[in-house]
């Protein structure tokens, strides 16, 4: 009998799945392809290198470190635990989800992509909640930033801050509406076991939950404050790697005309869905990155509540290179990234779908107004005070909690 060096089955098959070595090619494919429009091109590659860095620098740096250090700190603190305690009653009926889950709410709400997936990740690898807990958490906390809106995509973009709050209620209504549908995910999962009631107060065993937990940790305040300043730029480094490999991604695209092509095609859907074939350009390129393609659907041809649905689904969807970072985020965890970017998916129909509803409660002036986008230090002392704002939530969050467990 020949030897088949152990690589072939029975009837001398490969055991590999042909679906998977399909998958396996195409990737290959796709990363000559890249290799090779940069060696071919390579003052394209440096420019939207060079372009991706600018926004890292002086948009995502100042805006999310704030938020990465101070969750990091107050999670060593036991401030996590606190909110489990007093928010249980508050998050498990209406999301499903531990009373932990508060925590990550009020940071992603308040910072953006992806301080959601990256508390998430922290909250399972401390077994605060489960696999199918972490799922719906992940889907409906990983938001885009409120500065991001009102300031680079309200003023920056579309010229008109009378937009803000269209593109903002939208993108938070839709957002807890996830919320509320993701809920019903593997709903017969088992459940993370609540914080066991002594009969105490609920602030007492609120503060007890934080004292055992500071106990656990144990780290002194120096080293606590050093290892999150570390996480947290180790954690930056990351996403503007992706934001820079995205950034000569799109290039590419653009380069070869493949954006062109698809744009013609993707017209008749953009159509039948309702929106303006014009917009349909701006949407393929905000698959790919949320800040592109919002700009994109700014100064496209078409009236303007076509081009503001078309930013809130692009804004909702947040890219492919959010999604990338938000995969490097869970690594390291079970939590399935399938289930997030099928609630991407919905986020962005409900926010396209709440748009032209917001416009009608709130109606958008025409003006335009001429502002100059915000500094790295307006960034940074904005975000500063957007994660106290998020503080400020979460104790008020708690006080309700308390209200509801009288």
């Amino acid at each position: 009998m020949p030897h088949d060096g152990g690589w072939r089955g029975a009837k001398g098959q490969v055991p590999s799945s042909r679906h998977g070595s399909r998958g396996t090619y195409v990737l290959a494919s796709i990363a000559v392809a890249f290799t090779v429009f940069m060696v071919l091109e390579p003052e394209a590659a440096f420019s939207s290198a060079v372009e991706g860095l600018r926004v890292w620098w002086e948009i995502v740096f100042p805006a999310l470190l704030p938020f990465f250090i101070g969750s990091e700190i107050l999670m060593g603190l036991g401030v996590v635990h606190f909110a489990g305690v007093v928010l249980e009653p508050l998050m498990r009926p209406v999301f499903n989800v531990p009373g932990a889950g508060s925590f990550v709410m009020a940071m992603g709400l308040a910072s953006g992509y992806p301080i959601g997936s990256v508390l998430t990740a922290r909250l399972r690898k401390q077994q605060l909640c489960n696999k199918a807990e972490a799922e719906r958490l992940v889907c409906f906390t990983n938001t885009a930033d409120p500065l991001f809106m009102s300031g680079a995509v309200a003023v920056g973009m579309f010229r008109n801050q009378g937009v803000a709050p269209v593109i903002m209620l939208a993108h938070y209504l839709s957002s807890l509406s996830v919320g509320l549908v993701m809920r019903f995910w593997r709903r017969r999962a088992p459940r993370t076991p609540a914080p066991t009631s002594s009969g105490a107060w609920i602030f007492r065993r609120a503060a007890w939950a934080l004292v055992e937990a500071r106990r656990r940790d144990g780290r002194p305040l120096g080293r606590l404050m050093g290892d999150a300043v570390r996480q947290a730029v180790n954690n930056l480094l990351l996403i503007g790697g992706f934001i820079i490999l995205f950034s000569v991604l799109i290039r590419i695209t653009q380069e070869v005309g493949l954006l062109g092509l698809a744009a013609a095609a993707a017209a008749r859907v953009v159509a039948i869905l309702g929106l303006n074939p014009d917009t349909a350009q701006a949407l393929l390129e905000g698959m790919l990155e949320i800040t592109i393609g919002t700009e994109a659907a700014a100064r496209c041809p078409a009236p303007l509540a076509d081009r503001l649905m078309a930013a809130s689904a692009i804004i909702a969807w947040s890219g492919l290179s959010v999604h990338a970072q938000v995969a490097a985020m869970i690594q390291g965890t079970d939590i399935d990234i399938r289930p997030y970017v099928g609630a991407r998916v919905l986020h962005a129909l409900l926010a396209a779908a709440y748009t032209p509803l917001v416009m009608a409660v709130l109606p958008v002036s025409v003006s335009v107004v001429w502002c100059p986008l915000p500094t790295w230090w307006d960034l940074l002392a904005a975000a500063w005070s957007r994660f106290l704002l998020a503080s400020a939530w979460l104790v008020a969050a708690c006080a309700l909690g308390a209200l509801l467990r009288r």
